[in-house]
């Protein structure tokens, strides 16, 4: 109950307003969001990649129903990977992107206006020496997204995929990207589906991580394994054991303020671990988000309201 009232206060616009006003939500904010400019975000990656990790790079935004801020967004990102190049971090940066910010929700042609520029990012991180990762949203915009993402790969064969273990059909669809060349972030998803699409409890949905897991890991493409459950990330380096995988042919993503200390102990174990680093003013449905995935985030959030208000 309480992850469905947070999702759909991930809708809310007067909720928004509420929260996005209050003095203490900057603190609270500032656990899970680098800052709201290209130049805080380059800062983040900086110290993170100084500390051994990784990082991917969201400007926050969704859902934009006006064509000229899906054209502000994508030059956002054109310039955050200029910035990123000029600070030498390319190499340990890459940038994930929501396609619904840069048009697809734009009608009839959002899909084309988004094909064409998510090719705009594509080109300028290639430029700087690294990669893009389409984000995946709610179940409605997954066919539309593998489509770009198809289009996109013909020319940028190394653009990354998100897929959601929440939904029914992600297995098949990790069978079908776990190809050779093919990046691909499973996580468990933090929108919601109905039952016929979308698994409803908690415990299924580990199941189907797992299940999920496996193909790509059985696969001849480079899984990333975006969780911070202990038991799913045991699984997976005894997966990767499994099928010959060394270090390097496969890494773990954390989000941003979440058990940093075991994203520094992974590394120091030699594995691969990325950062998924948001910044910008959009933070409030990210921030739903993240809250309706995890408890401990919600109880952090109370806290923090109980002792600043």
């Amino acid at each position: 109950m309480l992850r469905q009232a947070l999702l759909t206060a991930a809708r809310s616009g007067r909720l928004k307003k509420f929260v996005s006003t209050m003095p203490v939500s900057a603190a609270i904010v500032s656990r899970f969001v680098a800052g709201e400019t290209a130049d805080e975000a380059v800062e983040a990656a900086r110290r993170l990649i100084g500390g051994g990790l990784q990082v991917s790079l969201d400007h926050l935004g969704e859902d934009t129903r006006d064509r000229e801020q899906a054209d502000r967004t994508t030059q956002a990102y054109v310039i955050l990977l200029e910035r990123l190049s000029h600070a030498g971090l390319s190499r340990g940066a890459d940038v994930s992107v929501k396609l619904s910010s840069i048009g697809q929700a734009l009608g009839a042609n959002g899909e084309k206006i988004a094909l064409d520029n998510v090719r705009t990012i594509a080109l300028a991180a290639r430029n700087a020496g690294t990669t893009v990762t389409f984000d995946m949203e709610d179940h409605a915009s997954v066919d539309s997204t593998l489509s770009v993402l198809q289009e996109t790969r013909r020319d940028f064969p190394e653009t990354g995929a998100v897929l959601q273990a929440y939904l029914h059909r992600t297995e098949a669809d990790c069978r079908d990207l776990a190809h050779e060349g093919s990046r691909v972030r499973l996580c468990k998803g933090a929108y919601d589906g109905p039952p016929h699409l979308a698994y409803q409890k908690p415990h299924d949905v580990d199941l189907s991580f797992v299940r999920c897991l496996k193909a790509l890991m059985a696969g001849q493409g480079y899984p990333m394994v975006a969780t911070h459950d202990p038991r799913l990330i045991e699984i997976a380096g005894a997966l990767a054991m499994r099928h010959d995988r060394s270090r390097g042919s496969y890494e773990f993503q954390m989000l941003y303020g979440i058990r940093p200390d075991e994203q520094r102990r992974l590394a120091s174990l030699g594995d691969t671990v990325r950062v998924y680093v948001p910044y910008g003013d959009q933070w409030y449905a990210y921030l739903m988000r993240r809250l309706a995935e995890r408890p401990a985030n919600t109880g952090f959030f109370l806290r923090s309201l109980l002792s600043r208000t």
